[in-house]
């Protein structure tokens, strides 16, 4: 309506067609900000960014802090033992890992009294770990509604796809690391306070994970020590409740 209409109208028709424009635009900034979502990520972290990519094609407005998101996590509230590779806020909620759309959608909808939603570690299959470089992989995993408390309860279940065992000799748990095998990377970030690294990595055979940049998790802190940015490593890394972990870390021989 413009204002030659309205000002054409009686004074109390121009006072309701006013408060309608305004309840109007109330109602599209809420929107926007509940479909806003803000995401700490790290800057190399390919399948973080993915999952933005995911957010912005179903309609979501994204704000990204390439800054790592441990910190956030902790300020956020959101239990270390449920973290993942990157930490969001949209609506008042915390969403933590590859959660998909149509479970933040839900929760915006039902407005359940809670911290928010998470999908712990980074299940093969969940959005942004899900691209055709997987050939189909998909791994069971629950997305879980976290209480202000730290409980937790599952929200969603997704279930996974059968896939054929692992190779011989290859070993899934950190108890045989010895007999793991060596996969090459490039460092592209190391966060010592969080002990992770950001990897350029090829292909690790016992993970059936193909080339990609992913921030790991490492075991033992120390072998960060004497890493620089740009340089060739090798490493052995296992998958433990869901979270990615380098157990053996080391410069590649030239």
């Amino acid at each position: 309506m413009d204002n030659t209409r309205l000002n054409a109208l009686p004074r109390r028709q121009w006072l309701a067609a006013a408060a309608v424009l305004a309840l109007t635009g109330f109602q599209r900034t809420a929107l926007a900000q509940v479909s806003t979502v803000q995401v700490w990520k790290d800057p190399n972290c390919g399948c973080c960014q993915v999952w933005v990519e995911y957010l912005v094609a179903n309609g979501f407005k994204v704000e990204v802090r390439d800054v790592g998101n441990t910190a956030a996590r902790k300020r956020l509230g959101m239990p270390e033992a449920l973290g993942s590779c990157h930490t969001a806020t949209v609506g008042g909620y915390v969403i933590e890992g590859h959660v998909p759309v149509a479970e933040i959608q839900r929760l915006l909808k039902e407005r359940p009294a809670a911290l928010g939603l998470s999908v712990p570690g980074m299940p093969i299959g969940s959005p942004g770990m899900d691209g055709p470089e997987y050939k189909g992989r998909k791994d069971a995993y629950d997305v879980l509604l976290v209480q202000k408390d730290g409980a937790s309860k599952s929200f969603q279940h997704y279930p996974g796809l059968p896939r054929m065992k692992p190779q011989a000799g290859l070993q899934r748990v950190s108890d045989g690391a010895a007999v793991l095998p060596w996969a090459t990377a490039e460092v592209r970030r190391i966060d010592p306070t969080a002990n992770k690294v950001a990897l350029k990595h090829g292909e690790i055979p016992n993970l059936d994970m193909p080339p990609m940049s992913m921030v790991f998790q490492v075991k033992n802190p120390a072998q960060l020590q004497g890493l620089k940015v740009g340089q060739k490593v090798r490493f052995q890394a296992v998958q433990e409740n869901g979270a990615y972990w380098v157990v053996q870390i080391e410069a590649a021989a030239l």
